[in-house]
């Protein structure tokens, strides 16, 4: 397994030394969150608090509670404020484009965090989410070669659910053309909402009559509804459930047995690396300079940015240990009643 962790911390370590010369003291970085729903969101936003006020900046966020509406109204009142950078986690990346083009003509540098909106003078910042895709249905594809298969896909509105699902069948594709496995149930997620995929994949086993094997579940969140729902006919650890964002909870369900893989995506790294960015932009830097930027073209407008893209790691039974070691989560937080996984003993 590559050293995707040392890679991520060293990579903003980079950025931070490029950046030096360009930062200054007395900016203004604001955030607009989507939601503050799930558990991982918190920890970007330590992550970017922690960076942009060691760096003597002050630091401004607004939660847009799900709703594309609020999030518009949201942008507005962060531009009011004449912030220096405002990053944004698009709840809608196609509703949002007005608002950033409001963020553009008011002089105010932009980042598209971790959900991609297009536009050409924004820098986008994330994990490889086609990658993501790709570990995911490669662990499933390991415990299940052939069966029925379900997709618990993301929002429709953003980008990254299709980002996901375009990776899965790079990996799935052929198997799903030879008929060794089948899509029995694809459905997006309204809010990737967990209660919302725990309907999807109710609906998926009463339309199969329960014969399901095997389901790519395309967030840690969604995964929680996903086993709730297998768990209710008696088929929780018994069919496979990949996952991304590594929850406290879902990778205690990776030792349990009823999650296969959660994708690990340290949020710390993303956080530090997006932040180390806004203080350099705020500071005079251009964004061809930072290191780790390159060009991004895989949206569906096909619009091409900058973009810094971080690698993700696959967590299992088999290196649940590496969240362990890296502070990510506690052991007794992991392993609370699991049985006979090596990084539990």
């Amino acid at each position: 397994m590559k050293k995707t962790i040392i890679a991520m911390m060293a990579a903003g370590l980079a950025l931070g030394v490029a950046a030096a010369p360009a930062m200054a003291k007395g900016k203004t970085i604001a955030v607009s969150w989507k939601t503050f729903q799930e558990e991982r969101w918190k920890t970007d936003d330590a992550a970017i608090k922690a960076v942009v006020e060691a760096a003597g900046d002050k630091y401004i966020t607004a939660d847009a509670q799900g709703s594309a509406q609020k999030q518009a109204a949201d942008i507005e009142s962060l531009i009011a404020q004449k912030p220096d950078v405002i990053m944004v986690v698009a709840f809608d990346s196609d509703a949002i484009l007005p608002s950033i083009k409001k963020i553009s003509d008011a002089g105010i540098k932009s980042i598209a965090y971790d959900v991609q909106f297009e536009d050409p003078n924004a820098l986008y910042i994330t994990f490889d989410n086609v990658g993501v895709g790709r570990l995911m249905a490669k662990e499933i594809l390991k415990v299940k070669p052939k069966g029925n298969y379900a997709f618990i896909k993301g929002d429709k509105g953003d980008p990254n659910a299709t980002f996901l699902f375009n990776g899965q069948m790079e990996v799935l594709g052929p198997s799903i053309k030879s008929g060794k496995i089948k899509n029995v149930c694809e459905t997006f997620t309204d809010g990737w909402k967990p209660d919302n995929a725990q309907k999807n994949m109710e609906q998926c086993l009463i339309s199969t009559k329960n014969k399901v094997d095997a389901v790519v579940s395309e967030n840690d969140g969604m995964a929680s509804g996903v086993v709730a729902a297998l768990k209710a006919q008696g088929l929780a650890g018994k069919v496979p459930v990949s996952g991304q964002d590594g929850d406290k909870a879902a990778l205690n369900r990776v030792a349990i047995g009823t999650q296969t893989v959660s994708v690990w995506k340290d949020s710390r790294a993303l956080g530090k690396v997006a932040a180390e960015a806004a203080v350099a932009l705020a500071g005079g830097a251009k964004v061809e300079s930072l290191k780790g930027v390159s060009k991004f073209k895989d949206g569906k407008k096909k619009v091409e940015m900058n973009a810094i893209l971080l690698a993700p790691d696959p967590i299992t039974k088999a290196n649940l240990g590496d969240v362990i070691k890296a502070g990510w989560i506690t052991k007794a937080e992991a392993c609370a009643g699991s049985k006979g996984v090596p990084a539990c003993k």
